[in-house]
């Protein structure tokens, strides 16, 4: 039995500084440095315990971030895929595979408003502090959240629903994406293409709830989008912030070595 383990990166995972949440923390180790500084870490637990998932499982990493951005992460295993640009990407053993690419871009473009169009509303006062595109496929700001006029986003996320994109607040950046492009549909690639009898899987924002939903169960972490939305369509961690990474990984193992002994019970009474 083949269990496929797909994760967001950012805030479910992996953790910057200012994500480690309250309280006192235990051991942590750096994951990824940018600028000559260190950016991300997870707890030297949830290290040592995603090893050990990888080992038992097709772990995916699954995430926003581009292939470029994603390649400065160093996680403690080298996973045979992994998904990227919200499934615009699909790395396998770290090169980008073409067709699916292509396949994606072809979809998207044929469903949705045009990239330049969605990238210049993406603007505003001083509050909008960068924008940029991403992949040529979806377009984000950085903002400063302290300055956001109030209804921003709800006219934002309005105004693309209409030119079929949806947008999405996660710290300081406002993502708009087209519908088309999804992490649920890389999973299910890679699904058909290892064998996977069982998804699990896990994130914090509205762009993760897709995969969340396709899935055979999901968690997410107390904190983030979802969080705050008051989404109970998985199950939740009882720690916030860095905690919650290290709280997800012990899920993911403990499911899915409860799904093995399910199969391997049936295979018993089977005749």
């Amino acid at each position: 039995m083949t269990v496929l383990v797909c994760s967001d990166l950012d805030r479910t995972l992996i953790y910057s500084t200012a994500a480690f949440g309250n309280g006192p923390l235990p051991e942590l180790e750096c994951v990824e440095i940018y600028d000559g500084a260190p950016l991300s870490h997870m707890t030297r637990t949830a290290v040592r315990e995603l090893a050990a998932l990888a080992a038992e499982t097709v772990f995916v990493p699954v995430t926003t971030r581009t292939p470029e951005q994603y390649r400065r992460v160093r996680l403690p295993v080298a996973p045979a895929y992994a998904i990227c640009a919200n499934g615009g990407h699909l790395l396998v053993d770290g090169v980008d595979d073409a067709a699916w690419s292509a396949a994606v871009r072809s979809r998207v473009a044929a469903g949705a408003a045009p990239l330049a169009e969605v990238a210049a509303r993406l603007s505003g006062g001083d509050f909008v502090l960068r924008r940029r595109t991403a992949s040529d496929l979806f377009a984000y700001a950085v903002v400063d959240r302290a300055a956001l006029p109030a209804g921003w986003i709800d006219d934002l996320a309005g105004w693309c629903a209409e030119r079929n994109w949806r947008t999405s607040l996660q710290g300081r950046k406002v993502y708009c994406l087209p519908a088309g492009l999804t992490k649920a549909a890389a999973a299910a690639e890679v699904a058909r293409r290892t064998g996977a009898t069982v998804t699990l899987a896990a994130g914090d924002s509205l762009l993760d709830r897709d995969l969340l939903d396709s899935a055979d169960a999901a968690v997410r972490p107390a904190h983030g989008e979802l969080h705050t939305a008051g989404w109970t369509g998985a199950d939740v961690t009882a720690a916030a912030g860095i905690l919650a990474g290290e709280e997800i990984v012990g899920w993911f193992r403990t499911r899915a070595a409860r799904e093995i002994a399910r199969r391997d019970s049936r295979v018993t009474r089977d005749p």
